[in-house]
């Protein structure tokens, strides 16, 4: 019997390794897909399992018991990962819908609790940082403003809408005072409480509270008010079923102002299991042009869609007569000198600024 030396055992082995690779390309792939699927199984193991755990507790009130399951869920769902919720069979959407209902529910109480300890201070503002996901939200709103800013160009808006503000608006309040220092901001929750909360959290910044209106209403039922923002910003967690989302979508559509720009949070991969992901399909079906779609890889949580609804199209022909009868389309001056420096100042400033954009 001959007996194999190393170098020839090593030969041997070099040899089978490319007849695989040369040989069925196939079978290198099945074993790399095999190994995602693995992966993606004991994830989604993990998460219903977690899921499970927390559809048990008796609240979702803070506590260390509920403090810890999120904790668990949040860091199971935030590292990259190939799953893609949207192929999930019918069993695991509904648990996985179910789970994001808890979410959504426990994310208000945490928010609740946290407006009434931050309202206990004399400037609420000063101690926003108590909050466990402040830095968060401080990261997501700095990629939001950068993501409008290199794809929204122009002067900075004058009036935002934030729909889905609750409790704790820390993104209206983050974006205000770090981002649109001159901005009005009108905040919407359908839930009269939770205004009430937001409101006491400015009451000692005279400036920013004047800024700063909150409004109690179910955005289906907002329609001229619409057309007065220049930017729109739509929470994660309004219209959590798809359905419900394209008809907020397409309601924004209907009623926002040619030119304005819409902000919406999604979510990608497992961190679908956090939050609702929305088809940029539907954004456009809502009658917009979807500029950028934006999935952080880091701290961020949330992907970013920005869009924009489509100007008029100007009928060249029908307007190149003053004073025509008939003529159709809005007609756009061309901005004054001052506009257009402010607009380029800004446009550089914001270019400066993306370069550091969180992932």
């Amino acid at each position: 019997m001959a007996v194999m030396g190393k170098e020839d055992e090593q030969e041997q082995q070099q040899h089978k390794e490319e007849e695989v690779v040369q040989g069925d390309v196939r079978v290198v792939v099945q074993q790399e897909t095999s190994a995602d699927e693995e992966a993606e199984s004991a994830l989604v193991r993990k998460i219903s399992g977690l899921a499970a755990a927390i559809a048990r507790l008796p609240s979702l009130s803070p506590s260390p018991e509920v403090n810890a399951l999120f904790t668990d869920l949040v860091t199971a769902c935030i590292p990259r990962s190939t799953v893609d919720v949207e192929r999930l069979g019918p069993e695991l959407q509904r648990m996985r819908a179910g789970l994001i209902r808890l979410c959504a529910d426990a994310e208000a109480l945490l928010e609740a609790h946290y407006s009434d300890m931050l309202a206990a201070f004399d400037n609420p503002l000063d101690h926003l940082p108590l909050f466990p996901y402040f830095t968060n939200y401080l990261l997501l709103s700095q990629l939001e403003h950068g993501l409008l800013a290199r794809h929204v160009p122009g002067p900075p808006p004058s009036r935002v809408a934030f729909v889905g503000s609750g409790p704790l608006p820390l993104s209206s309040l983050v974006l205000a005072s770090r981002h649109l220092p001159a901005a009005a901001f009108d905040n919407y929750d359908i839930c009269g409480d939770a205004n009430d909360r937001a409101r006491r959290l400015v009451r000692a910044d005279a400036a920013l509270a004047a800024r700063m209106a909150f409004r109690t209403s179910d955005v289906a039922h907002v329609t001229r008010e619409l057309a007065a923002y220049d930017v729109v910003f739509l929470a994660a967690l309004v219209g959590m079923a798809a359905e419900e989302k394209a008809r907020v979508v397409e309601h924004l559509g209907r009623h926002m102002a040619p030119g304005a720009a819409l902000v919406v949070r999604s979510a990608h991969g497992a961190r679908g299991f956090l939050y609702p992901v929305v088809d940029p399909e539907e954004i456009r079906r809502g009658g917009f042009d979807v500029l950028a779609v934006h999935h952080p890889e880091g701290e961020v949580i949330n992907s970013v869609i920005i869009a924009r609804k489509p100007l008029p199209v100007v009928d060249e022909h029908a307007v190149a007569g003053v004073g025509h009868a008939h003529a159709h389309g809005a007609v756009l001056s061309r901005p004054c000198l001052c506009c257009e420096m402010e607009a380029r100042a800004h446009q550089k400033m914001e270019e400066v600024a993306m370069e550091q954009l969180p992932s």
